[in-house]
């Protein structure tokens, strides 16, 4: 089952931090940035947090499970989804962990002149 756009407004909603929270949909589920840093995974309408210190610290009792097949375990936050504090702070403190995004690589452009494609 894939994550529907409702649990997406709901998980934005509950973590508070307004615009700074995104979403992009990968694969028919969705990754969330914060600050353009991926902090989370919602998959089949649960939540699962980047792995890291913040996580051991902030939750440690949390499930873990993998988001999807073949990856590794993540924590999933879904019990956490009714407390906008604890959750909020989970979010931006694994953000603080997480490496900062890579700038994007330039589109290459073909000189002028040259064609796309061939010719029919």
């Amino acid at each position: 089952m894939a994550t529907d756009q409702d649990f997406i407004a709901y998980v934005t909603e509950q973590v508070g931090l307004g615009s700074r929270l995104t979403s992009r949909r990968m694969f028919g589920e969705y990754a969330l940035y914060l600050d353009g840093k991926v902090v989370a995974f919602a998959c089949d309408n649960s939540l699962f947090v980047k792995p890291s210190a913040a996580a051991t610290a902030l939750a440690p009792g949390l499930p873990q499970r993998p988001p999807y097949p073949g990856a590794k375990d993540y924590p999933v936050a879904d019990e956490l989804l009714d407390d906008t504090d604890a959750l909020r702070q989970l979010i931006t403190e694994t953000a603080a962990l997480m490496p900062a995004p890579k700038p994007a690589k330039p589109r290459r452009t073909k000189p002028a002149g040259q064609a796309r494609g061939p010719a029919v």
